[in-house]
């Protein structure tokens, strides 16, 4: 016997608690039936409109919290693709039909992202329960046992809100000197000899998400030569800027003394392994020499670098990877290969954040970051830089750090 389909239409109008589902826009997509029956609304009352303009704070209490708490969730889950569980929620709501005249509620709220096919997210489910019967259910029965729950919970849940306001403000600051140390040690000249060159970097959306990524351009020993290298440290905040701090700089020492990319890279691996954090970095650095026109490379575990010809052609730099630095009790030589090139060609290094969806595959990622790279070759390195953030990052900031580096050869 064939099965037959489900109705999930009708399955989401029949769920038993209050779920709404919103757009990223924060519009109503559509509620269930028992929304409605708590809410007091009807379908055309809530859905196609705003969820604030439905549901506003309370104006007459000048210490309501709700819209304010419940939006940053919403972001929160925006930006980040995950579910967010809410502390209880003191949410007054107007009285259907009764301008101005309000009713005390409590709310249990959990918000939880649905996901398009590219990883981004198209739907916010909003799931709230009612919990306002049980906060008042101690009233006028004296000091009985609801009323000291009503009271303990009212005030625990006050006092998670003050904990996560703190923890949001410390995270906050962390963030703020986290990036003050990477501007101090990431450089910011944008010529290495006569080339001509662009770094861009772009912190992740959210208060912990920052510092992981670096970058660095050298002027190379013998000769018309330079050295452009990115890499990512796991982590984020204080703790990872300092060892990206670390890394770099033993990157740029090894270049300027190495034979080559690979050996550079040896030489970084070891440094790796006793520096706490360093765990798992990668990094991939590419040694131009502009005399011979040929550019040598490696890379520990670190997506490949994307040359541009004249004409064109993309050419991933992809025939010398190895594991992450510090990913083997034993190092062993990395390898190295190059490439050709004619003057006018151009180089791009970057880190993950730019080409990494959640939920998709990153052939995808380094597809349009070649498209990017070949429908804007002919501008300067600045306004193709700016371009391919443009086209590649998210409007609403990505969730991971982003480093781009782009050379004019």
């Amino acid at each position: 016997m064939k099965e037959a389909a489900i109705d999930y239409a009708a399955v989401f109008q029949a769920l038993p608690g209050m779920v709404a589902l919103l757009t990223p826009e924060l519009m109503f997509a559509d509620v269930n039936k028992e929304f409605l029956r708590r809410s007091g609304r009807r379908r055309e009352d809530i859905v196609g409109r705003y969820l604030f303009d439905v549901f506003p704070d309370n104006p007459h209490d000048s210490a309501a919290t709700g819209v304010r708490n419940l939006e940053a969730s919403l972001r929160r889950v925006l930006a980040g693709g995950e579910r967010d569980a809410m502390a209880l929620q003191r949410y007054d709501v107007e009285y259907p039909g009764r301008p101005g005249e309000w009713e005390e509620r409590y709310w249990s709220p959990v918000n939880a992202p649905v996901l398009g096919a590219g990883g981004q997210v198209v739907l916010l489910v909003h799931r709230v329960e009612e919990v306002t019967a049980l906060m008042r259910s101690g009233e006028g029965s004296g000091e009985g046992p609801l009323q000291v729950l009503e009271a303990d919970l009212y005030t625990r849940a006050r006092e998670l809100q003050e904990l996560n306001d703190r923890l949001r403000l410390a995270h906050a600051r962390e963030r703020e000197v986290a990036l003050a140390l990477q501007r101090a040690m990431l450089p910011a000249h944008r010529q290495v000899g006569h080339h001509r060159a662009a770094v861009r970097y772009r912190p992740a959306v959210g208060a912990l998400h920052v510092c992981g990524d670096w970058y660095d351009l050298v002027d190379l020993v013998g000769g018309d030569r330079i050295g452009v290298s990115v890499g990512d440290v796991v982590g984020h905040g204080l703790a990872a800027a300092g060892v990206m701090g670390q890394l770099r700089s033993a990157l740029t020492a090894a270049s300027r003394m190495a034979e080559g990319p690979a050996q550079a890279l040896d030489v970084l691996g070891r440094y790796a392994h006793v520096v706490d954090g360093a765990e798992s970095a990668t990094a991939v650095t590419t040694f131009i020499d502009c005399d011979t026109r040929t550019i040598s490379y490696s890379s520990a575990g670190h997506p490949p670098p994307v040359l541009v010809h004249l004409d064109g052609q993309v050419e991933f730099l992809d025939r010398a990877t190895d594991p992450p630095l510090d990913a083997r009790p034993d190092p062993r030589p990395r390898p190295q290969a190059a490439t050709s090139f004619t003057p006018g060609a151009t180089l791009a290094l970057y880190t993950d954040g730019l080409i990494e969806r959640r939920h998709e595959d990153i052939d995808k990622g380094l597809t349009r970051l070649a498209e990017s790279l070949v429908r804007h070759r002919e501008a300067d390195p600045e306004a193709l830089a700016d371009a391919v953030l443009l086209e590649l990052l998210p409007p609403d900031g990505a969730t991971d750090d982003t480093a781009l580096i782009i050379v004019r050869l």
